[in-house]
């Protein structure tokens, strides 16, 4: 159905009906009506006033994770991601896409096999989670070249502005992709319900016009012209305001910002420094966007980490469950009602993708791991957040006031922010004033409520909030028709079955908690001890006081039973909805229905359905695990467990009961040491009797960059030529005077790249890297040369990617990869003439499936031998692990067969063994690039693959690329396969992306 339609039969109708006018979308008014019958007219159409979004006319919180669909080239593994993310209580999905991917050729789109945008529309679909669509065309994102692709470097006009060449050249990109998107919003039935226009338009200088309203309506017409109805939705960094609605030109419809207030020091991830937790983005949204709902588009979620830092653990360690409790309950103080978490899983820089500011993993310290993995506690903590929202609509109601300390609680040593209802529920959001403070603090609470202004605990003793944390208590909290006057513990959540109702709250150990019912019935335990608990019937309120206990009771006021855990035992709880049998779980919302269970099942739960007399649960696990299913819905006499019957029991509160044993099966992984390895010199480049004859002349007088003039007589810049990504070879042809002593050079990879000079067959020197540098200066002594005769200089670079281009006018994307200098003593510069080489074809790139970026210029790479079964029979044997005795470039391959059990998840890993020399591998498995290491930088050693990537079942080809920087070579100290814990999954089969195998390449050098 047309938006047009729907909005024009809604403004007709609401107008006959008298409905007040809520907001414009894309030049139609869209209407609220307090009939639903009337509102039903809005169907498919969403829209907003200043508290939350509406969709299909139902108020609703988007809770939303951040993921990359490029960063996981497997499609069949979206719906594991989705999945694990609809667990967290979420209901949206928040993804950029990478223009470099899907237009290596100016005028070339594609967007095919595994960059196909509709299996992960689909997934998410099935799944139930909405989308967020931020195509760009800029994105950042750690990835080359923010997405922008490396042709974008020959444009003569300012990226991200108004220039005419930029804006030309983002059309067939914007036209493609956001038609795709387009044909996938909500209004078509699909998941996508907000676009994105530009990412991050936050920051300017060097003169350029900046914020340039002209070129954000461009690229806002651009959607709108390729059919994108949904609303226009910004994230600005900088907070400022810019493009907010009613600034004018280039305005969006909904205004939203990023924060990541801790940054990126994984180095230091137990320091929280002094103001760093934000208090003033209550204010500021009042000050920019008062109309629109308050809009977090990226809060920090975990953090990057650069060549040469400590590693992916130390950036969760800085982020972890700790930061959770604190940092994002302090969002939901400011009434955040669109909160999207970047990363929720990073997932992999696999082929070259990523920007030389990162290395191969993006890990990002998520609540999901690189490997889909959901043990990290801070997945489990804010699965606790989550699962509260989706049970409290009255929360997007509440009106944030003023942050206090001494008005709410007796110590001033906490502060309380509190979101007050207009005859609904109110949250008090409780935090130490020093937000790093790590101290235990004793409070009493004084709250508004119903029944009068109170002090808590009522009954006795005191609360305690404990260092790094903050706790959200509930106020006249409705669970179905019953009132809790207050809890001082946390809600988890809560759900009304056909014959029962439930509410779960938690605490932290030792915790001391009182709960207030709305009740004339008596509290009784049935469930656990009663020792710790005491009830008081007061007035007409039930109080219940209990000392937390790792040991779960039940207590029973008239028709409620309370649930009350501690947090680690929550963890294991998870709250699915309830689909009905052939059907997805249809896009959760905050409104509480029959339509979910309550499950207590460790490691994952998937999601439920009833199929007649059956219940189904879908789920994973990493132990032996006792399962408990609280409101089976009724009619259900069977509960089947991925497929299976196990038997049950039912107790006395209607809870059923089970176990799935776990026995980890036993698991052979070949030894990669005795794999029969052969290897090619993969720079025959160095031989005098190779011809180049077919290569690139790197002869143009001039750069076609705009943005760092030449310093040499011909452009070297690889862009310049259509080589964009991964290594990078020139040959320079020169005859000798006998007058050279030496030769400076200047190379330009990237931070943490190398480069290595070779004069004919003689080695000179390498620049090895360093995590700091994107280009290095070398001076390398030349022995005498024979005059008259002809001489070849041979440089090979690691180009790493191209830099972001995050600030509007610098233009860091334009920063140019190759030879930006160099200079021959006794010769002119123009003495040389010089040829370039990157991936075969460069622009034309031959591999279509596993696209432009991932291949490089080595002689391995154009030929395809890094692809499955190349013609290895005549090549040398030897394996990486004996390496090579002087500086060069070999590239090794070989096979081995995998037979894992079915029914398994198995996170596998390529470890490199560290050696002090300075050496840099990739490893291509099935084809895919998947490593990029370097043994002088670090700090990667442990590279993860993917099932899918990974024939679990069947052969896999490795190639590995190895450079020896350093005169005495370089080997691997070891090579090994790992695995992580196995996880018995209810997912089903994972499907390999396509793996096309060797075959000659016509015009292959």
């Amino acid at each position: 159905m047309r938006l047009f339609s729907i909005a024009a039969v809604a403004l007709l109708a609401a107008q006959a009906a008298g409905a007040s006018i809520k907001h414009r979308l894309n030049g139609f008014t869209l209407l609220e009506h307090p009939d639903p019958a009337k509102r039903d007219l809005l169907q498919d159409i969403v829209t907003w006033d200043d508290k939350s979004l509406f969709i299909n006319g139902e108020r609703i919180m988007i809770f939303s994770g951040e993921v990359h669909p490029f960063r996981l080239p497997v499609p069949s593994l979206y719906l594991d991601v989705f999945q694990k993310i609809k667990a967290l209580g979420f209901n949206c999905v928040s993804f950029y896409i990478d223009w470099a991917l899907l237009e290596g050729k100016p005028g070339d789109y594609r967007a095919e096999g595994i960059f196909a945008l509709e299996p992960f529309f689909d997934a998410a679909q099935e799944a139930g989670i909405y989308l967020i669509a931020r195509p760009g065309p800029y994105i950042n994102a750690e990835v080359s070249g923010g997405g922008f692709p490396g042709w974008l470097q020959r444009v003569n006009g300012t990226l991200r502005s108004s220039d005419k060449a930029f804006l030309e050249a983002t059309d067939n990109y914007i036209a493609n992709v956001a038609a795709t998107v387009a044909k996938a919003q909500i209004t078509n039935g699909g998941p996508v319900i907000l676009y994105q226009p530009e990412n991050e338009y936050s920051g300017g200088c060097c003169g350029v016009k900046y914020p340039d309203g002209p070129y954000m309506q461009y690229v806002i017409d651009q959607a709108h012209d390729a059919g994108i109805v949904v609303p226009m939705i910004s994230n600005d960094a900088s907070a400022s305001g810019h493009n907010a609605p009613g600034t004018g030109t280039g305005e969006v419809d909904i205004y939203g910002h990023d924060s990541y207030p801790l940054g990126f020091d994984c180095a230091n991830p137990t320091v929280w420094p002094k103001g760093k937790l934000p208090d003033y983005f209550r204010k500021s949204h009042l000050e920019q966007s008062p109309s629109t709902p308050y809009s977090l588009l990226e809060f920090q979620a975990g953090a990057f980490d650069p060549w040469g830092g400590p590693g992916f653990e130390k950036c969760y360690a800085l982020v972890n469950h700790e930061f959770s409790r604190v940092f994002y309950k302090n969002d939901f103080s400011f009434g955040v009602s669109i909160f999207n978490l970047y990363m929720t899983f990073g997932g992999t820089n696999w082929g070259n993708l990523g920007h030389p500011g990162g290395y191969t993993s993006y890990d990002y310290g998520s609540p999901i791991t690189e490997t889909r993995n959901v043990t990290r506690e801070k997945y489990s903590d804010i699965k606790l957040l989550g699962s509260f929202a989706k049970v409290s609509p009255s929360y997007l109601l509440a009106t944030p006031g003023n942050l206090s300390t001494g008005v709410y609680t007796d110590t001033s040593d906490l502060a309380v922010t509190p979101l007050i209802g207009d005859r609904t529920g109110s949250f008090f959001v409780v935090r130490h004033t020093d937000y790093a403070s790590q101290e235990s603090t004793s409070y009493k609470l004084k709250l508004p409520t119903s029944a009068g202004n109170l002090t808590i605990p009522q009954l006795e003793g005191s609360l305690s909030l404990n260092g790094r944390d903050s706790k959200i208590h509930v106020v006249d909290y409705n669970v179905s028709g019953t009132n809790i006057i207050y809890s001082t513990a946390e809600v988890f959540t809560w759900n009304k079955f056909h014959d029962s109702k439930f509410l779960v709250v938690y605490g932290g150990p030792e915790e001391h908690h009182e709960l207030a019912i709305s009740s004339k019935s008596n509290a009784t335990i049935v469930e656990g001890s009663s020792s710790g608990i005491t009830t008081k019937q007061k007035g007409t309120s039930v109080i219940i006081s209990w000392d937390v206990s790792p040991t779960r009771r039940i207590v029973q006021v008239g028709d409620l039973k309370v649930i009350l855990l501690d947090r680690n035992s929550a963890y294991n709880y998870w709250v699915p909805e309830l689909a009905k049998e052939g059907s997805s779980p249809g896009y959760s919302t905050l409104k509480t229905t029959a339509s979910s269970l309550i499950v207590k099942a460790g490691y994952l739960v998937r999601g439920a359905h009833q199929d007649g007399a059956d219940l189904h649960l879908t789920a994973d696990f990493n132990a032996t695990t006792p399962i408990e299913v609280i409101g089976a819905p009724k009619g259900a006499k069977n509960l089947i467990i991925n497929g299976g019957k196990v038997s049950h029991k039912v107790d006395k509160n209607g809870i059923w009961t089970s176990e799935v044993k776990y026995t980890a099966p036993k698991m052979e992984l070949p030894n990669l040491k005795d794999l029969d390895w052969k290897y090619l010199d993969t720079l025959p480049e160095l031989k005098s009797s190779y011809d180049d004859s077919a290569w690139v002349s790197a002869d143009l007088p001039t750069t076609k960059n705009d943005h760092r003039p030449l310093d040499t007589p011909t452009s070297l810049y690889s862009s310049d030529y259509g080589f964009h990504t991964g290594t990078l070879i020139y040959r320079g042809h020169f005859v000798a005077n006998g007058k050279e002593t030496e030769l400076f050079i200047r190379t330009q990879g990237g931070s943490a790249f190398g480069s290595s000079v070779w004069l004919n067959e003689t080695y000179l020197g390498s620049w090895t890297g360093a995590d700091y540098a994107t280009n290095g200066n070398s001076t390398y002594k030349i022995s005498q040369l024979e005059s008259g005769k002809n001489y070849v200089i041979t440089v090979v670079v690691d180009n790493l990617g191209l830099d972001e281009n995050w600030v509007v006018g610098e233009e860091g994307m334009k920063n140019p990869r190759g030879i930006l200098n160099y200079s021959l003593s006794g010769q002119d510069a123009s003495a040389i003439t010089w040829k370039l080489t990157g991936n075969l074809g460069g622009e034309d790139y031959h591999d279509k499936v596993r696209g432009p970026l991932n291949e490089g210029g080595l002689y391995a790479e154009r030929q395809g031998f890094h692809q499955p079964q190349p013609p290895s029979d005549s090549w040398e044997s030897g394996s990486p692990l004996e390496g090579l005795s002087e500086p060069g470039i070999r590239f090794y391959t070989t096979s081995f067969d995998l037979d894992l059990p079915k029914g398994w998840d198995v996170p596998i890993f390529f470890n490199f063994g560290n050696n002090t020399s300075a050496s840099r591998a990739q490893l291509y498995v099935n084809g895919y690039q998947y490593a990029k290491y370097t043994s002088n930088v670090g700090p990667q050693t442990s590279f993860p693959v993917p099932e899918g990537i990974l024939n679990y079942h069947g052969t896999n080809w490795i190639a590995l690329s190895l450079w020896a920087l350093e005169n005495d070579g370089a080997k691997l100290d070891t090579l090994e396969l790992s695995y992580d814990t196995p996880v018995l999954t209810g997912y089903g089969e994972v499907e390999s992306p396509d793996q096309p195998k060797y075959e000659e390449r016509e015009g292959a050098y």
